[in-house]
């Protein structure tokens, strides 16, 4: 299995392509990246299986149906709402956005809200949701094991690409290297997300790759260590 990293022009988030046989499982579709997915899509002869949401913010939505218009998409249940305008949850942030996006928002065909159980995006690959509100309700980690192959901007940047064996952690925007996401924004709740962090202190694997929605990818170990949030929830 091969994870590859893009960065999407707006804002940039974090999107992944989960390559697995001839499948691929997009994560996080951020506005202006559908050109580099197809690039990848293309030079691995790989077939858009589905698409994996950490959360509903159009800057981890937009290009969803620019990527993949006929797929499944999975998100949060609490997020399900903002797929139907994802801008309107941005707060004081809608309209530098919308600008910045410079296309319509493009409304999902096939939304599927996820609870607890696995699901199998693509033949073969199996993810365990993991709620995680706070961020927006809806906020959801995405966790697998295997043997991978990683590459792109967000490893690069933390000296972990290569070959990888072991748990991995999609975080979204709940927890950053160094930091965790905002919850001023509508929909955010800062009561919900302590209490999200609190779990995550105790049930993230301890040896897990982390891969946030925006900048470098770190490490369970590192962010017990050093994030300060975590460390005053400790």
């Amino acid at each position: 299995m091969q994870i590859i990293a893009l960065r999407a022009p707006v804002f940039g988030t974090n999107t992944l392509v989960l390559a697995h046989g001839s499948s691929a499982v997009i994560v996080d579709p951020g506005a202006g990246v559908a050109p580099a997915v197809h690039q990848v899509l293309d030079d691995h002869e790989l077939t858009a299986a589905a698409i994996l949401l950490t959360h509903g913010h159009p800057d981890h939505t937009w290009d969803c149906a620019a990527v993949a218009p006929d797929v499944p998409v999975y998100i949060g249940a609490g997020d399900v709402d903002r797929l139907t305008d994802p801008v309107a949850h941005l707060g004081p942030l809608a309209d530098a956005f919308a600008a910045m996006a410079g296309t319509p928002w493009r409304p999902v065909a096939q939304p599927r809200a996820v609870g607890a159980e696995e699901i199998e995006p693509a033949p073969g690959l199996t993810v365990r949701p993991v709620a995680a509100p706070g961020h927006t309700p809806g906020s959801t980690l995405w966790a697998f094991s295997g043997e991978v192959e990683l590459s792109g901007p967000a490893f690069e940047e933390a000296g972990s690409s290569g070959r990888y064996a072991g748990d991995l952690v999609l975080t979204g925007d709940v927890l950053f290297a160094g930091s965790i996401g905002r919850t001023d924004l509508p929909g955010g709740d800062d009561a919900s997300m302590r209490q999200t962090l609190r779990t995550l202190i105790d049930t993230l694997p301890k040896g897990a790759v982390l891969v946030p929605g925006h900048g470098p990818a770190t490490t369970t170990a590192a962010e017990l260590a050093t994030n300060p949030f975590l460390r005053a929830l400790a």
